[in-house]
């Protein structure tokens, strides 16, 4: 297993309202410097319906895209070992999560905290039982149960409802 240091700060703004935590940057977006860089997965196909919005597609177009829709992202996982080659999080062995309650308190506009992983969600309660989470189904193109509009249906009622 190689020991991996979490590679991207935290995309959030002093408005952000939204803050989306992931488990850990996969392979590909190690490889292409960003959140959610799979080609697969549906994470930004999911906002854009939400948002009725176009689907971003670079790195500049993402930021933008969550700056124009006030959502943060980070991930729970700062620091952990992988097994090499495979970016799923049943290969993950946590060695630090990120310090979420800093980022909380240095941007008290986050009204809502959700992540997109059942293993994003333990880390969440076992080292900060003080954050209320909600569990969005996740954008993985291995969870197939669910298509994804139906994820984006799911996604929207719990974002966006007060």
């Amino acid at each position: 297993m190689k020991k991996l240091i979490h590679p991207f700060k935290p995309i959030i703004f002093d408005d952000s309202e939204i803050l989306i935590l992931g488990t850990f940057p996969s392979i590909k977006s190690f490889e292409n410097n960003f959140y959610y860089s799979h080609p697969k997965n549906q994470f930004w196909d999911i906002l854009a319906i939400i948002f009725n919005d176009k689907k971003p597609e670079t790195i500049e177009e993402k930021i933008e895209f969550l700056k124009k829709h006030k959502i943060a992202l980070w991930d729970s996982i700062c620091e952990c070992k992988r097994k090499e080659g495979n970016s799923r999080d049943d290969n993950l062995e946590i060695i630090k999560p990120c310090n979420i309650n800093k980022l909380l308190k240095q941007y008290p506009n986050i009204k809502k905290v959700a992540v997109t992983s059942r293993t994003a969600e333990k880390v969440i309660k076992k080292h900060f039982p003080n954050i209320n989470i909600i569990y969005l189904t996740s954008p993985s193109p291995l969870n197939a149960r669910l298509k994804t509009h139906q994820k984006a249906e799911i996604w929207k009622k719990l974002l966006l409802s007060t």
